[in-house]
């Protein structure tokens, strides 16, 4: 991904925005690169907790306790970590409490990686038979709105939202 001129505005500018309009105030996350920034942005704000997991299901956890106590939470993950959420993903429909996944993809386009493409290839089918809306971002411009439309559909109704942010979006990885 070419580097951005100093300055100017990110894709994951606008996703922090719709995090800020929606009062999130807990977000948890497991090291992403392609969540790098967003995760800077939460850390460097003082009315979010930004919290690191060792593992992707203790967002789920952390979701339910932050709705248990009057806050609103988002998980930021990549696709591979998907697979780890999916038996908690009842917790979250059996207690009905809403829950907003971030999550970059891999296994797509420009992948380097083999070893990404099965989780990243059964992503989207995953979440959808757990009863999880998705929602797909392939391009700068509607990251923020598409967010914003999962936060709000989340917290409006107690359901599970995610939003696929496609790998062309994040930008291929160089090692």
């Amino acid at each position: 991904m070419p580097p951005r001129p100093t300055g100017a505005k990110d894709w994951r500018d606008d996703i922090f925005a719709a995090l800020k309009a929606a009062e999130i105030r807990q977000v948890g996350y497991v090291p992403d690169a392609g969540h790098t920034r967003l995760i800077e942005l939460c850390r460097a704000d003082d009315l979010i907790r930004a919290v690191v997991l060792t593992s992707e299901e203790e967002g789920i956890g952390l979701a339910a306790g932050a709705w248990l106590g009057g806050q609103k939470a988002a998980l930021l993950l990549q696709s591979s970590g998907v697979g780890n959420c999916i038996n908690l993903l009842a917790l979250a429909k059996s207690c009905r409490f809403p829950l907003v996944m971030l999550v970059t993809m891999r296994g797509e386009w420009a992948e380097f990686n083999p070893w990404q493409v099965p989780m990243g290839a059964s992503t989207e089918a995953a979440l959808k038979l757990m009863d999880v809306l998705v929602y797909r971002v392939e391009r700068a411009e509607d990251a923020g709105e598409t967010v914003a439309a999962a936060l709000d559909i989340a917290f409006n109704g107690g359901l599970v939202a995610a939003v696929l942010l496609g790998q062309r979006l994040i930008g291929a990885k160089r090692w």
